[in-house]
């Protein structure tokens, strides 16, 4: 449905995409997942034909439309600032569109009255102006507006980024079931990994323009293709030489302690004497508790390393800090990366290395 071929973006001497290529299926729901600056939102703006790319093509449905102008691309836009008409009350901010096609009065009454029904948007609400509205109201608005035109892609960039974590979890739901609902194919941009995981069919992990990994959810979180990706996703503990040594010969297993290795924190689990299914027990030491509701989050050291571990709130003892744990890790559950091994991480948790190859299991 959509490719990008060796897409480049340059802004004089800098370049923010680096040969993009990449394939959209049709009704996919595609996410570009990354940290500010990466070049996610350069790589929507591209498609929508708000940016020429310096060098490559854009094809849309078989066709290129690399020079083609934004509103010739049957492409339906929603921005992060849902760029509404404030002067417009919402029935003539979901109309904008139509009127400007030239359709007919009846046409656009009855194409506005459909897709507010189809967004949740009420009879009343259509005739409100857009400052009596909730931000969640506003979105859906904008939503609507690029719906009602029925185009082939919807692009969102970033719409849910303006909203509190409550509202942003509802829409998140919404989003995903009128995406469905409509069959559109839909391109998001989010640097909010959450939101990635829990609506796309396929992400694309994006840093410094250029593509870590594109894979399924399950791809991207549990078998992270390179270093940046397994620290970006998710949390990670990154473990040292010595407890990759420890749980190798324990487990007869074919790590390798020069390599960077992390375990991310709900793979590993706190119990009691010998660990079965495959995992190795290590004593440890609790080193800190955060307390989260249906869970707590704890750092235990073991090995010369920090391990976080996630486990959930089930009403059985909680280790405080200081008292002596075990910990079991499943060596299966171990990603390594070529680089230098390090004793542990930075401060705030960066990776000691570069990212210079992908994962090895």
């Amino acid at each position: 449905m959509i490719r990008y071929d060796g897409i480049r973006v340059d802004y004089g001497d800098f370049t923010a995409i680096h040969d993009l290529d990449l394939h959209v299926r049709e009704g996919e729901f595609f996410t570009l997942l990354g940290p500010s600056g990466c070049g996610k939102t350069t790589a929507l703006r591209t498609l929508a034909g708000f940016v020429s790319p310096s060098a490559g093509d854009v094809h849309v449905a078989g066709r290129r439309v690399t020079r083609l102008p934004s509103d010739k691309r049957q492409i339906g836009m929603v921005f992060q600032n849902y760029a509404l008409f404030p002067s417009l009350n919402v029935r003539e901010n979901i109309a904008f569109g139509l009127k400007v096609r030239k359709e007919s009065r009846a046409e656009v009454e009855r194409k506005v009255r459909e897709i507010a029904e189809q967004v949740d948007l009420s009879s009343t609400q259509l005739e409100k102006n857009l400052a009596d509205l909730s931000g969640g109201q506003q979105q859906r608005v904008a939503i609507a507006r690029a719906l009602v035109l029925r185009p082939k892609i919807l692009l969102l960039d970033e719409p849910l980024s303006n909203l509190d974590a409550k509202l942003r979890a509802q829409l998140r739901v919404q989003l995903k079931d009128l995406q469905e609902q409509f069959g559109i194919t839909t391109v998001y941009v989010t640097h909010d990994q959450d939101e990635a995981l829990s609506m796309s069919d396929r992400i694309a992990v994006f840093h410094d323009g250029r593509v870590e990994q594109i894979g399924t959810p399950e791809e991207i979180y549990d078998a992270s293709a390179t270093e940046f990706v397994c620290h970006f996703i998710g949390d990670a503990s990154r473990l040292s030489p010595a407890l990759v040594t420890e749980v190798a010969a324990r487990s007869g297993t074919a790590l390798d302690p020069t390599r960077a290795s992390y375990v991310r924190e709900e793979k590993v689990r706190l119990g009691t004497g010998t660990a079965s299914g495959g995992s190795v027990a290590l004593p440890g030491t609790v080193v800190r508790r955060r307390y989260h509701g249906e869970r707590s989050s704890y750092e235990i050291s073991t090995h010369g390393a920090i391990v976080k571990v996630m486990q959930p709130e089930d009403g059985s003892a909680r280790p405080q800090a200081g008292d002596a744990v075990t910990v079991h890790i499943d060596p299966a559950t171990i990603l390594q990366y070529e680089g230098r091994a390090a004793s542990g991480a930075d401060e705030d948790g960066a990776p000691a290395t570069d990212v210079t190859s992908v994962a090895a299991r």
